[in-house]
């Protein structure tokens, strides 16, 4: 038994040797067979690798982006359009909510002097959105809540307003007219913007005045949209919970009168389109695999062709059907691997080159590389199959008559 096993596995090694020599004495042929199997596996590769690398960095912007906050939008009921400012106030009270910041927006002619620019983004904010962006005046003042009370005409400017309208001019105590009223300037804002869901999605405005002032802009007397602040140690869904709960009993629980959006929900949204995207581009890119494995396919058949005379010589002095088999599987499953760990090698290359020039994360795929290793041996041993059970069907004597 023992002696049977041992000569098993020294046929299968002689196997490797000859199948190897046979690869290294027709190189260019079999460089050509190993092209497509290697292209295969390097797209694949490089095709998922980026796609993940991409996807870590954007679910690390989303992260940081939306940490905190949630934004609702109301679309209201027949009986109630939007919240008032009592509305607002009553949604601070949950012990998962921080505080609210509505979001009025509105587009307008803004001029000061003979200098004017139209369709000027601007937007209401209320004394709560400056402390949570404690970073975004950079000179002057914010704007407080005796600004929200007494719905005050003042702003703050951005620094392309500062660069339109004040160049050269200290524009802090300055009068800017916004569509056609006077607002004083009362502080100035850095570039970097709002870093809330709304923010991320609206962009950031050129000017800043007390959301009252906007709504009477509008002429509305709700609001139909804001951002929630979460509490410290309070997750999502926590004030998810306690907003929908105010909410219902606001708009008498009738549906649809609102959508309350996180940033986790637009993150697992943008997830699923990328591997969707992933699995689309991989299957594209198997392509090759499969041409590759017709490629073997071809390779192997040429060879039991060209060695007729050796499998009948071999038949002869005594070798089994499944003996020539596993010499010709073994040779296709040596092309496909090398084709394999070539295209391995090479698609991590253009997945780290491809990160390097789109800026993201290169993070290593485990899953990309088993699935190519995995698709190349699989190839291999498909497309070898026909071949292999050929040559081992083969008659001693035709094949030595052949010779």
């Amino acid at each position: 038994m023992l002696r049977s096993i041992r000569s098993t596995f020294i046929m299968i090694g002689e196997c490797f040797r000859m199948s190897l020599a046979n690869i290294l004495g027709n190189r260019a042929r079999s460089f050509l067979t190993v092209l497509g199997i290697l292209i295969g596996v390097a797209a694949v590769i490089a095709l998922i690798t980026t796609v993940n690398g991409f996807s870590g960095s954007l679910s690390s912007s989303f992260s940081s982006m939306g940490a905190g906050t949630l934004t609702v939008s109301v679309t209201g009921s027949d009986l109630k359009s939007g919240l008032t400012t009592d509305d607002l106030t009553e949604l601070t009270t949950p012990e998962a909510v921080a505080g609210v910041t509505p979001n009025v927006s509105l587009s307008a002619r803004v001029s000061r002097g003979g200098s004017y620019e139209t369709r000027i983004s601007v937007s209401g904010k209320n004394s709560h959105y400056f402390r949570q962006n404690a970073d975004l005046v950079t000179r002057g003042r914010t704007l407080n809540v005796t600004d929200e009370d007494n719905t005050t005409f003042t702003c703050l400017i951005s620094p392309d307003m500062v660069e339109t309208f004040f160049y050269g001019v200290d524009p802090i105590g300055e009068k800017l007219y916004i569509d056609g009223i006077p607002f004083l300037v009362v502080g100035l804002m850095s570039g970097s913007g709002d870093s809330s869901i709304s923010g991320v999605m609206n962009g950031s405005p050129d000017i800043l005045i007390p959301y009252t002032t906007a709504m009477k802009m509008n002429n509305s007397s709700v609001v139909t949209s804001f951002t929630t602040y979460l509490a410290e140690g309070w997750t999502s869904e926590a004030a998810t919970d306690a907003l929908e709960a105010k909410l219902d009993e606001m708009f008498s629980y009738e549906d649809d009168c609102y959508e309350i959006m996180d940033m986790s929900s637009i993150e697992d949204t943008m997830q699923n389109m990328l591997n969707m995207v992933s699995a689309l581009l991989a299957g594209i890119a198997s392509i090759a695999l499969v041409v590759g494995g017709i490629g073997i396919m071809n390779m192997m058949l040429t060879t039991v062709t060209e060695r007729t005379a050796e499998i009948g010589l071999k038949k002869a002095l005594g070798a089994i059907p499944w003996q020539i088999q596993i010499q010709f599987l073994i040779e296709s499953f040596l092309l496909s691997v090398i084709g394999g760990a070539a295209g391995i090698a090479l698609g991590l290359m253009l997945s780290l080159i491809l990160s390097k020039v789109m800026g993201t994360g290169f993070v290593i795929s485990t899953f990309a590389i088993l699935l190519g290793a995995g698709f190349s041996a699989a190839v291999g041993i498909i497309f070898g199959w026909a071949p292999a059970r050929k040559a081992s069907k083969l008659n001693p004597i035709d094949a030595l008559r052949s010779a």
